[in-house]
């Protein structure tokens, strides 16, 4: 399978950015992915249907878009 980027299973919530957030591997690159979206950031866990959700929503993003400086926000999820 040819992915954009492979994902880490890291998925937390960042207490000081107040957002979910995890890593993955693009050419060799760390990312962080932040998830900026309201109906998440009060979730206490987050299950792994969900999950993979996040990451085909990071692909699709990762589509038309490039990280900035190792970094990925997607907001309004």
């Amino acid at each position: 399978m040819n992915q954009a980027i492979l994902f880490n299973d890291d998925l937390a919530f960042n207490q000081e950015k107040n957002v979910w957030c995890m890593t993955g591997l693009q050419a060799g690159e760390l990312i962080t992915i932040y998830f900026h979206s309201p109906n998440l950031k009060h979730l206490a866990s987050i299950d792994q249907c969900t999950k993979y959700d996040l990451e085909e929503i990071t692909e699709l993003w990762l589509e038309r878009n490039e990280p900035e400086h190792g970094e990925i926000h997607i907001y309004d999820i």
